[in-house]
């Protein structure tokens, strides 16, 4: 999603890093937590170890603190240069999903410092995501630059805010985000598929976030059953069936997905596809139709190798010095 290099003009960064730490990294600890939330639920459906969960939440905590210091360790500058890229500044809102959600897991630990990380990221969440669409008006945009990545500042904002919240307790609040969810997926998600319709495809290097279409319907209903304990009413089979839908799309991407070489775009898929089973595995606890154990057990297995292969394959190129991009040594 960013290039090698830093090119003529760019802001130097203010470290002594030789690589380049984009908001887009967060990813990783995105994906870790959506792993976290897959093991988390299926041990409230199936009995799965909750250890497990709360090990992947210590390990996407880690990983969190490690980048948010390499990211700001770039200099002012950098973030500056950033909250105004077009392509890598939805990517920034990563740092807040990912700060509510440990919230939300740490709240069964201590209820004072679930709600305030939450309730910190929340606030920082939806404060960013007002500013970024205010941005957005003033800077405007040509609708080809338009990506998946733009549903991450209020769409997902507004759902996982609204999901996390409604998890400690705050459920008008959570009534209220899911709103700015709802509307926001409504207008940006159709504005996004006309770009997707009649543009020509994504750059390669985009085409993994692709996968973040699938997310938000699913995340969508897994805020809805947050606010409703598990309510499976006409709206909840909605976000069941367009959830359906954008799976089916997602199987036809399948022939550009395997065609592009490995990158650090890859946990696009990680978080995206996470929500999807997590939300599968809250429908068949729900439901718990015949079997429902043993498809429980599949689809943990199936999203449990995925992110264990792209973060097997991460640490090598980390290793290699060649996961992320490269700059000019500070002048």
């Amino acid at each position: 999603m960013d290039s090698q290099a830093s090119t003529p003009g760019e802001p130097e960064d203010a470290s002594t890093l030789s690589f380049r730490i984009p908001p887009t990294s967060f990813g990783i600890s995105f994906g870790l937590a959506g792993l976290a939330e897959v093991w988390g639920t299926s041990s409230k459906s199936i009995g799965t170890p909750k250890l497990i969960a709360d090990i992947l939440y210590i390990l996407t905590a880690l990983a969190w603190c490690t980048l948010l210091v390499l990211y700001f360790r770039q200099g002012s500058k950098r973030i500056v240069a950033d909250m105004h890229d077009t392509v890598v500044a939805p990517f920034i809102q990563l740092i807040f999903l990912i700060g509510m959600l440990l919230g939300a897991a740490l709240f069964s630990f201590s209820a004072t410092a679930g709600q305030i990380l939450t309730g910190i990221s929340i606030g920082s969440a939806v404060l960013f995501g007002g500013w970024l669409t205010g941005q957005w008006i003033l800077q405007g945009l040509d609708i080809s630059q338009l990506h998946p990545g733009y549903f991450l500042p209020t769409v997902a904002g507004g759902f996982l805010s609204s999901a996390t919240a409604a998890q400690v307790g705050w459920h008008t609040a959570a009534e209220a985000l899911f709103g700015i969810g709802t509307v926001c997926w409504l207008l940006v998600g159709s504005v996004l598929l006309n770009r997707l319709f009649f543009l020509p495809m994504l750059p390669p290097p985009l085409i993994p976030s692709l996968a973040l279409e699938s997310a938000p319907p699913a995340v969508a209903g897994y805020a809805y059953f947050a606010i409703t304990d598990g309510k499976t009413d006409m709206i909840a089979y909605g976000f069941f069936g367009y959830t359906a839908l954008m799976i089916l799309v997602q199987m036809r991407f399948i022939t550009i997905y395997v065609k592009q070489k490995f990158s650090a775009a890859f946990w696009s898929f990680t978080f995206s596809y996470a929500a999807v089973i997590t939300y599968a595995i809250e429908w068949l606890g729900a439901k718990r139709p015949d079997g429902y154990t043993i498809m429980t057990a599949l689809a943990l297995t199936l999203i449990s190798s995925l992110i264990a292969t792209i973060a097997v394959r991460s640490a090598i190129r980390i290793g290699q010095g060649s996961f992320f991009p490269k700059v000019h040594p500070v002048q």
